[in-house]
């Protein structure tokens, strides 16, 4: 996998006798995002990626956009009724981080107290990464018709780069379901962010942190 995405926080504010509040900080169409939801993501984001933890606005903010492009999905995952991946699925990408990045539980813990996160937080960012990358294969792979003329044209077009990462077995006729599966994901991908682009412009976003625009 390449840098973990999340298509999507704990900054808590309290007040006096200990009354602790999480404010509003996005609005987007009926759907709301909290600064614990961009407070999480940013740590999550960054404990992924294996990168310094940054809360800073630049890093809020982007996390923001995340949060209001995964309103966008989670509305269209309720109304289309499509199926959410299962905590055991989760489970699993959990245990494959651990034994992939950390030589024991004891510095998997360390390292998530070093960004501030429980276990609990990864758990539901890989079940939402999952659900998203189910979602986007359910919605937009059936529009997407492949022809033999399109996957013979890609194999010329691509040739020596096929050759060179398939040595010994680089026929158009070894290579044909890997090319359709590119030119599918390509043009999936390109019919989701299409989509997400229409929501972000028929959708009223409401800022309610100067910080986050």
């Amino acid at each position: 996998m390449c840098r973990w995405f999340s298509i999507f926080g704990i900054l808590i504010g309290q007040f006096a006798y200990g009354v602790i509040i999480d404010r509003i900080a996005v609005r987007v169409g009926n759907a709301i995002i909290k600064d614990s939801d961009i407070s999480r993501i940013v740590r999550v984001t960054e404990f992924l990626n294996d990168e310094v933890l940054n809360l800073g606005n630049g890093a809020r903010r982007e996390a923001s956009k995340r949060l209001i492009d995964q309103a966008f999905i989670r509305q269209e995952i309720r109304v289309g009724d499509y199926p959410r991946a299962s905590w055991e699925e989760a489970d699993a990408q959990i245990d494959k981080l651990k034994k992939s990045r950390f030589k024991s539980s004891t510095a998997f813990q360390q390292a998530l107290a070093h960004y501030g996160l429980v276990e609990p937080d990864l758990r539901f960012e890989f079940q939402w990464q999952l659900t998203v990358l189910r979602f986007i294969d359910l919605r937009f792979k059936p529009a997407v018709l492949v022809t033999d003329d399109e996957i013979a044209k890609y194999y010329q077009d691509h040739l020596a780069a096929l050759r060179r990462s398939n040595p010994g077995k680089s026929s158009l006729e070894d290579l044909h379901d890997q090319i359709q599966d590119l030119i599918t994901g390509e043009r999936v991908n390109k019919e989701f962010f299409a989509w997400l682009d229409d929501q972000r412009k028929t959708t009223r976003v409401e800022f309610r942190e100067e910080s986050l625009r």
